[in-house]
């Protein structure tokens, strides 16, 4: 792997049930688990899924009309069985109207359909990750 396709993030405890992560640009979210409003991890995974996939069916479509409405919608059930705890039933709503009057608009909507197949089949890295299925190693840093 070359260090142009590393990708990482550091995250670190704040307080009881709080955590933010850091990328390396500096960007950071907050997030937790005691039921306050912060998203929980499942909710950034949902956010990560539904997020990776507008980012890529906007920049089809965008380059022909800017959307009137766009929002992408991701559910799942949580569940625990003899697999441990885990997602099920991942589903993917997209929400996108485009003006009524514009012949750009016209090309835009032709474009959506093959645009959220393209994000599914081959392009959105995060949940072509989930769906494919990637081994993730754990381990004790010897600080």
């Amino acid at each position: 792997m070359s260090e142009a396709s590393k990708r990482s993030v550091v995250v670190e405890r704040t307080s009881t049930g709080q955590f933010i992560a850091t990328n390396p640009r500096g960007g950071t979210v907050r997030f937790g688990t005691d039921g306050g409003d912060a998203f929980t991890p499942v909710e950034l995974l949902l956010a990560a899924i539904g997020g990776c996939s507008a980012a890529d069916v906007d920049v089809a479509t965008g380059r022909h009309a800017e959307p009137t409405a766009f929002s992408v919608e991701v559910s799942g059930d949580k569940i625990s069985d003899e697999q441990g705890n885990r997602m099920t039933g991942l589903r993917v709503t997209f929400h996108v109207a485009f003006p009524d009057d514009e012949e750009d608009a016209d090309r835009a909507r032709a474009i959506l359909p093959r645009a959220v197949k393209a994000s599914h089949d081959r392009l959105s890295t995060v949940s072509r990750t989930v769906e494919l299925g990637t081994p993730v190693t754990t381990e004790i840093a010897e600080d």
